[in-house]
This record gives C-alpha cells, sequence and structure tokens, in this order.
C-alpha cells in the first residue's frame, strides 16, 4: 500500500512525465509517447488472423447480448399522489485496465468495454502495459480493443496506470469509472482512488478458483480446472475440495503431470506455493461451508447433485455447474463479464455489469391530493422530530395554501 501511495502520489503531481519514467522502470519499455495511435490499433485488427478475428466476434456478440438484457425497462410507482419513476443515465467516461506482461488478454478487454458501451458509455479508454520484448501493446489486445468499439488506448500498466485514469495527466482525461482485474498492485490503487471515481465491481484482484469434485467426475478434469486459473500467475488461489480422499489423490496425480507438461508451470507453481490447498471434507455440505468462508472469483461444482448444490452458494463471483462447465467458457464466450470479485469481496460484491456504469435518478412528482390525503403530513411530523422546522414548514405551507384555496400571492381564489 505504500508503494501504491507514492506511485499514485506521483502521477498526480507529475502527470506524464511520472508514466513515462514509471513505465520504464517497472517494465522495462522507454517510450516517447503512451497514446497508441488509431491507426496502429486498426492496423492490429487487420491484421488479425481470420479464425481469431471470428472468434473475438463471437465473444463480443454474446457478451453484448448478455448485457443488453440487463437493461430493464425504468420502474415507475404512483399511490397516495405521488408518482415515482427511475431514470438511468450513463456515465460520461470510464477507463478499462487490462493486465498484460504474463500474457495477453484480449478477452478481458471485450469483457469491460463491452459491457460499458452496451450501458451507453461514450469515451472508453484503455490502459494496457507494454510487451516487455516489442515494447508495445500485444496485437490482439489492440485488435479487441477496435472490435470493441474502444476509444483510445494507452501503453501503460501498473498503478500508475489507475492513478492516470483517476487524477488525468496530459495525454490521459479522467473518467468517471474505472473496471478490470489486475494484480494486487492494481487492484490496491483502485481502492485507493475509489471515492475520487468510481470502482466498478469489486477487487477484482489476482485469479482464484475452488473446484469442489467427487469421484462422479474425471480427475482429469478437476485437475486441469484447478490449474486453468492458477497460470494467471501469483498471488491466486487454487482449492480442490472433496470428501472422497482416493479421488482427491487421483486428482493430485493427474495436477503433477499437467503442470510438469504445461508451458506455464513457473507461474502454476507460484500460484500453488502461496495459494494451493487440498481441503478434505466430510461432505458436500461441509465442502459449500468451506467455499463460502473463501468466497471465491470462480466455483466449480463438478460432483453430483451439483444443480442443488447451485442453490443454495451464498458467496462467489461466478458458479460453473457441472464437469462440462469450466471456467474457461466464462472467461471467454459464455457472455457473463469475467470481472469477478475477488479476495473475499463476493461476500459484498458481484460480477461486472451494466449498472457499474449506469446512475439511478429518482424522479419524484406530488400531486395537491397528497397533501389533501394526509401523507405528506407524514413528513413533517417526521421533519417536526428531527427539529428542522424549515422542512415541515415547506410541507405545511403547501398544506395551508390548498386548504385555504389560495394563489401563488396569497389571494383567495
Amino acid at each position: 500500500m505504500q508503494a501504491v501511495r507514492q506511485i499514485l502520489s506521483d502521477v498526480r503531481e507529475r502527470g506524464d512525465e511520472a508514466l513515462l519514467e514509471l513505465t520504464a522502470k517497472f517494465d522495462g519499455v522507454d517510450l516517447e509517447s503512451i497514446r497508441v495511435s488509431p491507426d496502429v490499433i486498426q492496423g492490429a485488427l487487420d491484421s488479425l488472423p481470420p479464425e481469431v478475428r471470428q472468434a473475438m466476434e463471437t465473444a463480443r456478440d454474446r457478451i453484448a447480448d448478455h448485457h443488453r438484457a440487463q437493461l430493464t425497462p425504468p420502474v415507475q410507482h404512483s399511490s397516495d399522489g405521488i408518482s415515482i419513476s427511475s431514470s438511468r443515465r450513463p456515465v460520461d467516461r470510464v477507463g478499462c485496465y487490462v493486465p498484460g506482461g504474463r500474457a495477453e488478454y484480449p478477452s478481458t478487454v471485450l469483457m469491460t468495454a463491452v459491457p460499458a458501451l452496451v450501458a451507453g458509455v461514450s469515451e472508453v479508454a484503455l490502459c494496457v502495459p507494454p510487451d516487455r520484448t516489442t515494447g508495445s501493446v500485444p496485437v490482439s489486445t489492440l485488435a479487441a480493443a477496435a472490435l470493441a468499439g474502444v476509444t483510445e488506448v494507452y501503453s501503460v500498466g501498473g498503478a500508475q496506470a489507475i492513478g492516470a485514469l483517476a487524477f488525468g495527466t496530459h495525454s490521459v482525461a479522467p473518467v468517471d469509472v474505472i473496471c478490470g482485474p489486475g494484480n494486487k498492485y492494481v487492484a490496491i490503487a483502485k481502492q485507493e482512488v475509489a471515492g475520487k471515481v468510481g470502482i466498478a465491481a469489486a477487487f477484482a484482484g489476482p485469479s482464484e478458483v475452488v473446484v469442489i469434485a467427487d469421484a462422479t467426475t474425471d480427475p482429469r478434469l478437476a485437475a486441469v480446472d484447478v490449474i486453468l486459473q492458477a497460470e494467471h500467475g501469483p498471488d491466486g488461489l487454487a482449492w480442490l475440495i472433496t470428501w472422497d480422499e482416493a479421488f482427491a489423490d487421483a486428482v493430485v496425480a493427474e495436477i503433477t503431470t499437467m503442470v510438469e507438461a504445461s508451458p506455464r508451470s513457473e507461474d502454476i507453481a507460484a500460484t500453488f506455493a502461496e495459494g494451493g490447498y487440498v481441503a478434505l471434507v466430510d461432505s458436500p455440505e461441509a465442502a459449500l461451508a468451506v467455499s463460502d468462508l473463501i468466497a471465491p472469483e470462480h466455483l466449480e461444482l463438478m460432483c453430483k447433485g451439483a444443480e442443488q448444490m447451485a442453490q443454495v452458494v451464498r458467496n462467489a463471483g461466478a458458479i460453473f455447474v457441472g464437469q462440462w462447465s469450466p471456467a474457461s467458457i466464462g472467461d471467454y464466450v459464455a457472455g457473463p463479464s469475467h470481472v469477478l470479485p475477488t479476495h473475499g469481496s463476493a461476500r459484498f460484491a458481484s460480477a461486472l455489469t451494466v449498472d457499474d456504469f449506469l446512475k439511478h435518478h429518482h424522479i419524484i412528482e406530488v400531486s395537491p391530493s397528497s397533501y389533501i390525503q394526509g401523507v405528506a403530513e407524514n413528513a413533517a411530523v417526521l421533519a417536526d422530530t428531527e427539529g428542522l422546522a424549515a422542512h415541515a414548514e415547506s410541507i405545511r405551507l403547501r398544506q395551508r395554501i390548498l386548504q385555504q384555496g389560495e394563489n401563488r400571492n396569497g389571494e383567495s381564489k
């Protein structure tokens, strides 16, 4: 936290100069400008292999369809002379953070920018750390930005990117809401600027998965799903919970074989070293109790009775039911955003949705009948109770005017 606060302070005070220095320090890349040219973004899309572009377009469209369904009609209600309706307005500008360094994440571009644009946001800025080898934002990430409709892209990552989006610099206009996952520095930076800007969803930090499984599931499937979130790298969680000791041994054996063969074995091992667990419990009920305590980002139910278990889960970012529902489908094409609460924040928070980019306004209209019927007098009584005389008088003055039939000048009609 101390390191993050120092970075944020530096960005607020020195702007672009700090961003360029911090990018050289942390990413090993010397840049002249952090803004990625629109021509470079379009060129990335044009160079995309056809099958990759088709996959991205399919994912984009499924994400958009899911989030459009969340745009429910405004609520309207009227009783006792008081009419209430709701109005939803999108924020003007959103900043999406997409991780880099260890891997390319074009899927995260789609999972953050598309919901914002479906909500009606007019400007979406994207921050991505530059690749250490090429010195630029990965082509697949830029192509996803073009397909999603991102307004602008900046080659900057880490806590410094969050500072740029929150405070603004010469190059980066400040935003109203920041969304997207990241490492612990990024997640802490978002907590630090919360209040200056809106922070969408919850603590979207390093990846987590809890797999609850039994012998009705192929141990290879349970093993690969424990591994799949762990390959994002350190500081995450990867749990297997079961009530079958022989099954646990079989899954661990498969995990060992798969990790040895994985091209990302170092990242997986780093996650397992601090956050890898096998929990042997007494029953499915006990497994759910452990999972609810963890409140994981991803929960996979790969056991008998998974459908029923899913209905009683209290704390999880996303729940995947059955051995044919890996979290990887949710990461790419299911439709809901894969930006999910981590670090136990699923106890009180949810996945990224269109609501993270919408402001809800109440529109209240009070008719004269509410004063005659006495509903308004209740408000005056409560104002009296709180000792707020002007509040009460604003109501009773209207009551007297209506009762006396006075016009606006106090004269009798």
